[in-house]
């Protein structure tokens, strides 16, 4: 597979692209109303070889990785997975991550662009370690089939293999289309999985995937209905509602991504410390917004009685609640659920109310 040949098939479907972190995506295929509805009723087909994807081998490997980032890793068998976080000495994020265990290595999966920012941290603390770093993001691609049918999805297309159960879990594959993997993970808040293929896999399993979909209802679709549904979800992405400048015990993924019982990483003394003397000074909310009024843009202010008390991140209309939502931090003494604010929209401030995640109920990360 070249990058023109998975392009050429994206093209003939009617792609439309937009950078997104340095990386060409396809934002959609001309209908993001319709791409919505199937990752929320049926089932949709993404192509995210865009994203990172390092591997990690060596005998040392988990001990080392175990080291860097927020989540056990020393806990995990082969066919397990964590989501976790890597933090700075401070305990502000450098990036999330999806990560596996296979056989032989551990598989690292998170947002585009960062691959070379994180082997570089990785070398700085990699000494006498038998560790090695691969970036397998041009032999592997990856594909994700999200929605209600997803399962039914999978099971078209590998009738034998037996699809993964627990959030963040795995089996392996091995027949025509080479050595690959299917993950158990929602991205937009319903049941999902994704396809670790060989890049030479890639285009004849999308296509084989998007006949399926669409005998069952479904359809390729892109970044953009990707975007609403976990804005709904209340899903943060590193990139847009957490960077470098937030710890990541206020970035709404504690619960997911931090363990309290593991032993030394970097960082985790700040963590630990933030979490003994309690709340932290802002943290992630969700935002609901007054009816007719429009979207704020990244980093429009929050207002509590006048006094600026937090930022937006994210935000778009959900089409499920037919009503406008955003993602923001707000400091402690306005973030409690139910509390009125105003956002800033262009020169105006509108009511907005701090309401629980996720947005849409049934809208659960794994």
């Amino acid at each position: 597979m070249t990058v023109s040949e998975l392009q050429q098939f994206h093209q003939s479907s009617g792609a439309r692209f937009q950078p997104i972190d340095g990386v060409e995506v396809v934002a959609n295929y001309g209908d993001v109303a319709a791409e919505y509805a199937a990752l929320r009723g049926t089932v949709g087909l993404m192509d995210l070889s865009f994203r990172s994807r390092l591997c990690l081998g060596g005998a040392d490997r988990t001990r080392f990785l175990h080291g860097q980032v927020t989540n056990e890793v020393n806990k995990l068998k082969p066919g397990q997975g964590c989501y976790a976080a890597l933090v700075t000495a401070k305990g502000k994020v450098e990036s999330d991550f999806n990560i596996y265990r296979l056989p032989n290595e551990l598989l690292l999966d998170f947002e585009p662009g960062l691959a070379a920012r994180v082997t570089e941290r990785f070398d700085k603390f990699i000494i006498a370690d038998d560790v090695q770093i691969v970036d397998v993001s041009v032999d592997y691609g990856l594909l994700s089939v999200q929605g209600p049918r997803a399962a039914e999805l999978i099971a078209r297309f590998a009738p034998e293999l037996r699809a993964p159960v627990d959030p963040l879990s795995l089996v392996a594959a091995n027949d025509v289309r080479g050595e690959w993997y299917c993950m158990r993970i929602s991205r937009a808040g319903t049941s999902g999985f994704d396809l670790f293929l060989p890049s030479g896999a890639i285009v004849s399993s999308a296509e084989a995937l998007l006949q399926g979909a669409r005998e069952l209802g479904g359809r390729l679709f892109g970044w953009d209905a990707l975007e609403i549904a976990r804005i709904e979800a209340g899903i943060p992405r590193f990139g847009q509602d957490m960077d470098e400048t937030n710890l990541a015990s206020e970035a709404g993924i504690e619960q997911r991504a931090i363990s309290y019982e593991k032993g030394c990483y970097i960082g985790q003394e700040v963590i630990s410390r933030i979490r003994a003397f309690g709340q932290v000074a802002k943290a992630l909310r969700g935002l609901r917004l007054a009816a007719g009024q429009g979207l704020p843009e990244k980093g429009a202010k929050i207002f509590g009685a006048d006094k600026e008390v937090g930022y937006v991140t994210s935000a778009t209309h959900s089409p499920t609640l037919q009503v406008n939502i955003a993602l923001g931090y707000v400091r402690k003494e306005h973030n409690a659920i139910g509390t009125e604010v105003m956002v800033q929209i262009g020169v105006e401030r509108v009511p907005a109310e701090i309401v629980a995640l996720p947005f849409v109920p049934e809208a659960m990360p794994a």
